[in-house]
């Protein structure tokens, strides 16, 4: 009997132990903000060119594609995801945007296959196309889901947020919104150097990043996706710079599953999440300049370049169980150069 009670006292002493392993090894996990930064690619000035551009330069913005296994439909919608695909080739556009969240998780590699094969089109028609990290890319150890978002985006390689001069009015700035947008981070100090140094004859920017700095503020639904310190702090050093720039900001962020437009200190600040992730509804506040409660927003957002004026047109989804999709445009405003 006492060695029956030995043994038993050393198998819940085993599993005491282990259990407080494990949960300690789920305290110590790796956190995309936890990874090394100070030697990844942070130069001056842009970090790719476009040189070949259209007189009225065309940028496409939008976030939240999931690309998958096309038999997951619940969490995506491979139909809405194909055809925004199939539309965006059809306008031809000098740059696209990719707000994060391409992959539904970054530790598949399949699903970097899935965006490949679903976007073929972009690559045959020589489109030039930048992603921003979003949380799902670092599903799983994010070390090693970030080698993942590097093979897939082989010229991203050391590299979490870059930039690009496309043609001599439009310059982009790619941020990762997984580590720290704070005074004085790696990211930052980058992100103060590139706007104090923008080339003299840039008249807009365009910020892409995956969480949202300005958002509808939500108190019953999605709560979680609201705006976080992170991503205040660069809104905030943002209105401060934006009166010393002589180019315009414009920042289009994901995220949340909608779309939504403010205007803050001269920043234009988008929510671009539509691009096929299961999308949630939001409860609009009055400083929302997109006040339609049309429900799903499957969506993408073209800019074009006109002289010293950008128009902006957001495409909408007519309807998602429709045989042939149909486009819609539910918002449409301008933004003029200083």
């Amino acid at each position: 009997m006492l060695k029956t009670v030995i043994v038993c006292g050393c198998l819940l002493v085993g599993s005491a132990l282990s259990f407080a392993a494990q949960e300690d090894a789920e305290t110590k996990k790796l956190k995309p903000e936890d990874l090394p930064t100070a030697n990844l690619i942070s130069k001056s000035g842009p970090s790719f060119r476009v040189t070949k551009v259209k007189k009225t330069t065309t940028v496409i913005v939008y976030g939240d594609q999931r690309f998958t296994d096309p038999e997951n439909t619940k969490v995506t919608s491979p139909k809405a995801r194909r055809w925004l695909v199939q539309q965006i080739s059809t306008e031809k556009p000098d740059a696209v945007l990719l707000n994060g969240d391409v992959p539904y998780s970054g530790d598949v590699v399949n699903d970097y296959e899935v965006y490949k094969t679903e976007t073929k089109i972009w690559r045959d028609d020589h489109i030039n196309v930048y992603p921003a990290l979003g949380n799902h890319e670092f599903h799983g150890d994010p070390q090693q889901a970030l080698e993942h978002w590097w093979n897939a985006f082989p010229e991203m390689r050391n590299r979490r947020w870059y930039s690009v001069q496309a043609g001599k009015s439009i310059y982009t700035i790619a941020l990762d919104s997984d580590t720290s947008l704070q005074n004085g981070s790696d990211q930052q100090k980058w992100l103060d150097a590139q706007l104090k140094s923008l080339p003299a004859e840039t008249k807009f920017v365009f910020i892409s990043l995956h969480h949202p700095p300005v958002a509808d503020f939500q108190t019953k639904i999605n709560i979680s996706h609201n705006p976080r310190p992170n991503e205040i702090a660069l809104r905030d050093y943002l209105e401060s710079i934006a009166p010393q720039l002589h180019a315009k900001i414009i920042v289009s962020a994901g995220h949340i599953h909608n779309y939504e437009r403010f205007l803050r200190g001269d920043v234009t600040y988008l929510v671009s999440g539509g691009g096929g992730a299961s999308p949630v509804r939001v409860d609009r506040a009055p400083e929302d300049l997109y006040q339609s409660n049309d429900f799903p927003n499957y969506h993408y957002v073209e800019f074009v370049l006109d002289g010293n004026t950008l128009h902006a047109k957001m495409y909408r989804l007519a309807s998602v169980d429709a045989d042939i999709p149909a486009w819609e445009v539910r918002d449409e405003f301008t933004i003029q150069a200083k």
